[in-house]
This record gives C-alpha cells, sequence and structure tokens, in this order.
C-alpha cells in the first residue's frame, strides 16, 4: 500500500496510479451493481402497483418512509467505513460480504406470493426494507473506495465516469430483458389485460434472478482487484464533534447535496417510463415505448458520460452542470408541449426521440459530475480541516441517490391517487383511460424533470471549487504529504 505521504510531489496531477485490470474490474462491477439497483428503482413502483395490486397510498407510504430511512443510513455507513480497519482495507470487505444477501433480497421483492393483500403488503414491507438497509451496506463502500485509489483528481474524474458510464449500461439491461423475456412466455389459456399481467408477473420475477445473479456476480469481482493507496494524513481518531465541525464547514460538500436533492425529479424519467407506457401512449404497445424510451433517453445519457473526459479538458464542473441543467428543462419543457397535442398519435415516440435524446445528456453530467465534485470535496475538506472522511463525505453521494429516488419514486405513485388512478380497474378491464390521465402521466417524465433542473443550478452559482483554487488545493495538500514522507 502507497501511503498519502510516499506520493511524489511532482508527479502527483499527472501520474494515473490504477492499473487497467484494476480499474476494468471496477467498471465491470459498477455495471453489475448497476443492474441490480436499476430493477429496483426503475420498476419496483409499477411491479408493486400493478403487478402485486397493492393500494398506492400504501406503496407510496413505504417507498418514502423506507428509502428516507434508507438515506439516513448512508452517512451512519459512512461514519462506519471510516472506523473500518481490516487487513483487506477500508472499503474491500463490505465488496465481498454484501452480494449474495442482496441477490436474494432482489429476487424476493419481485415475488408474488398468494397471500392477501394485508399480508403482501407486510411482505413487501420487510423485504424493501431489508434490501435498502443491505444494498447501502454495499454501496457506500463501493463508491467511497475511487477516493483511495489514486491522489490524482484527473484520473479520479476519469475513473468516476468510466465507473458512472458502466454502471448506466448496465442499468438498462433490466429494460431489455422486460422486453424480450415475454416473447419466449406461453400465451395458451389466458387473454386481455388479464394475460399482460401475468406475462408480467412471470417477466418480473424471471428478470430479478438474472439481473441478481450476474449482476451480484460481476460485482464481486472487484474485491480481488481493488487496491486502497491513499492513506489520511492526520491518522489519528477524529472525535464525532469534530467530525460535524467539519462536514458543516464544507460548502462544496453542501452545495452539491443541495443540487442532489432538488434536482430529485430528474429520477423520474426514467422510473416513470413504465408507467408512462402504460397509461399515456395508448395507441403503442408498452414493450415497444419501453424500447424507444430506453434507447433515446440512454443514448442521450450515455454519450453524455463517454464524452465527459474530453468536456473536463476545456470546462469545469460548475459551467458543465449550469449549461446541462438549463438544457434540460428547456427540452422536457419542449417535449410536454409536444406530447400535451399527440399522446394519442401512434407515431408520438418517433416524433419525441430527438428530444427524448438530449433529455438523457443531463442526466449522465449529473451522474459523473455529483461524485466528481464530491470527491473533490473531500480533499477541500483535508486541506482545510486536517480531517479526511472519505466514507461519509462519498456517503452523501449515496444519499442524494437514494433520498432522489425515494422522492422521485413515491411522487409517481402518488399521482396514482392525485388523479385517482386504480390499477386494479384497469386490470379488470372496468374503466377506461382517460385524456387527464394520459396527460398526467406524461408530466413525470416532461414537467416535474424540468422544474428540477431548473431549481438544481441555482446552488452551484455559489460552487467555488473550481480553476486556481481547486490546483492550490492539491498542489498544498501533496507538499504537505511529502513533508510528512521526509520524516518519517
Amino acid at each position: 500500500m502507497i501511503e498519502q505521504g510516499q506520493i511524489p510531489q511532482e508527479s502527483v496531477t499527472e501520474k494515473n496510479y490504477m492499473e487497467k485490470k484494476e480499474l476494468r474490474s471496477f467498471a465491470i462491477a459498477a455495471g453489475g451493481q448497476g443492474m441490480v439497483y436499476a430493477i429496483m428503482s426503475s420498476y419496483i413502483s409499477d411491479f408493486y402497483t400493478n403487478i402485486l395490486l397493492v393500494p398506492p397510498l400504501f406503496v407510496f407510504a413505504l417507498m418514502l418512509g423506507a428509502r428516507i430511512w434508507d438515506a439516513i443510513n448512508d452517512p451512519i455507513m459512512g461514519i462506519i467505513v471510516d472506523k473500518t480497519q481490516t487487513r483487506w482495507g477500508k472499503m474491500r470487505p463490505y465488496i465481498i460480504l454484501t452480494p449474495v444477501p442482496i441477490a436474494i433480497l432482489t429476487i424476493l421483492l419481485f415475488y408474488v406470493p398468494n397471500i392477501s393483500t394485508t399480508a403482501k403488503m407486510v411482505y413487501a414491507a420487510i423485504t424493501y426494507v431489508l434490501w435498502g438497509m443491505i444494498y447501502t451496506v454495499s454501496d457506500v463502500p463501493f463508491w467511497s473506495i475511487v477516493n483511495l485509489t489514486t491522489p490524482n483528481p484527473k484520473e479520479r474524474g476519469k475513473v468516476i465516469s468510466i465507473g458512472r458510464t458502466v454502471n448506466g449500461i448496465g442499468a438498462a439491461l433490466p429494460q431489455a430483458f422486460m422486453i424480450v423475456i415475454p416473447f419466449f412466455l406461453s400465451k395458451e389459456g389466458v387473454s386481455g389485460t388479464a394475460y399482460k399481467w401475468n406475462q408480467y408477473r412471470i417477466t418480473y420475477l424471471i428478470s430479478a434472478i438474472i439481473v441478481s445473479v450476474i449482476g451480484m456476480a460481476l460485482f464481486s469481482r472487484y474485491f480481488f482487484h481493488a487496491k486502497e493507496r491513499i492513506q489520511p494524513i492526520n491518522k489519528e481518531k477524529v472525535p464525532f464533534k469534530e467530525v460535524v465541525k467539519a462536514m458543516k464547514s464544507n460548502k462544496p460538500l453542501l452545495l452539491v447535496v443541495i443540487m442532489g436533492v432538488l434536482s430529485f425529479t430528474r429520477y423520474m424519467i426514467q422510473a416513470g417510463a413504465i408507467h408512462v407506457a402504460r397509461y399515456s401512449f395508448v395507441n403503442v404497445s408498452i414493450s415497444q415505448t419501453l424500447l424507444l424510451f430506453g434507447i433515446a433517453v440512454g443514448a442521450g445519457m450515455f454519450g453524455a458520460m463517454l464524452f465527459l473526459p474530453k468536456t473536463f479538458k476545456k470546462f469545469n464542473y460548475k459551467q458543465i452542470v449550469i449549461f446541462s441543467g438549463i438544457m434540460g428543462f428547456v427540452v422536457d419543457i419542449i417535449m410536454f408541449f409536444i406530447g400535451f397535442r399527440l399522446l394519442d398519435n401512434p407515431n408520438i415516440l418517433y416524433i419525441l426521440i430527438p428530444f427524448l435524446v438530449l433529455s438523457g445528456i443531463p442526466l449522465g453530467v449529473y451522474n459523473v459530475v455529483s461524485f466528481a465534485m464530491i470527491a473533490d470535496s473531500i480533499d477541500y475538506m483535508e486541506w482545510k480541516s486536517g480531517i479526511r472522511l472519505d466514507g461519509l463525505a462519498s456517503a452523501c453521494q449515496t444519499f442524494i441517490n437514494k433520498l432522489g429516488n425515494a422522492f422521485a419514486t413515491s411522487f409517481i405513485v402518488l399521482m396514482y391517487s392525485l388523479i385517482h388512478l386504480n390499477p386494479i380497474e384497469y386490470v379488470e378491464e372496468a374503466v377506461a383511460i382517460t385524456s387527464s390521465i394520459q396527460i398526467s402521466m406524461f408530466s413525470l417524465v416532461t414537467i416535474f424533470p424540468a422544474i428540477g433542473f431548473l431549481l438544481s443550478i441555482i446552488p452551484i452559482f455559489f460552487y467555488n471549487l473550481v480553476g486556481k483554487k481547486k490546483e492550490q488545493i492539491t498542489k498544498e495538500l501533496n507538499e504537505r504529504r511529502a513533508e510528512l514522507a521526509n520524516k518519517a
């Protein structure tokens, strides 16, 4: 292990520390994790309301309460990680201990037991809360370990970009399974809406099994290749009071957290796709909607993530976030007004494709840049206070993601109650879908994300960890480490 004090002063911002095999393993692990998280975050609200058929208000309460609790667990887990010391390192043990329980719980999430509605609600609550808590134990160390693999901010930004890109690719695979698997299922004995319900019940379970086994197998491999190179300058135990003080005085970190919370509606673009497919595009099949929606948004998102390393050479994180946030707002507003008039048009998806691609670009930007900004804020904390809290500071990002998903998916479910949409009536074909329902559900992936993007750029106007200040912090931290190395 390379101590921070052993890092040569003149080479820290130029040298790449991660080996190719290590970087490749990290990216693959991120893809595996993306598969598992995506099937839960993008589809669990639809599964509960339209397949498990439990009351929407219960789903709203469960998802909001459990996910907020889960988000609160992230900083707690960050503190635990910062205090962890084993012969395998601080982060690595959690990467190998959590895949099996996560895989089992993911499968149980998408299983429909033959029990009463009340019992289903209890079953859903237990499996959902347990999944969230175990996932936190895995998620926080995994994304925190990036800050320990290299002291080079440029390399760190590149690693995060690659990891988030492959994570996004992995996140797209559950959607592919949801589209393909129904074609292999038997169509005998049932028809109409009842057939579609049974088809999706089986599809969800098979998809969960495939995603869990493959995703967690890929994730666990990283344990054998990960290397924690950085040790904090100050190795003494930090009192909790000082930890709180260091976090509160870290203005860049607080601004990024606020940005993430305000932009929570961006998660609706992907999580709301299945709901829009069911209730907005009534003249387009669900599978076709998911396919075209996913490809278009994914193209914009992955394109942005792949291009970001080059963008970082010309623009700083602040400029990139502000531009992409404004673009997201404008594109989503335009898309809403197009859909407002053409939701019944069978070609609506083809008309929207260019705008869906553009709407995916800020998703990719926020996915990568927020991680990179938090990584920089960890350096800032160490430079300002002498305290380095990789686990706790990185947990702020997973906190943002989970809180955002909690608000987004909960609001999607709440919309069912606000517009008096009862999925059971549609399974039984008792009522027809009205234009007001179509428009309301379509607003989930247009109007609400637009508002979130616009609000999210406000705190970033006050973010100043860029340019010469960032370079100065990196330089001075390196000088301190070199000085300690000379004294050792």
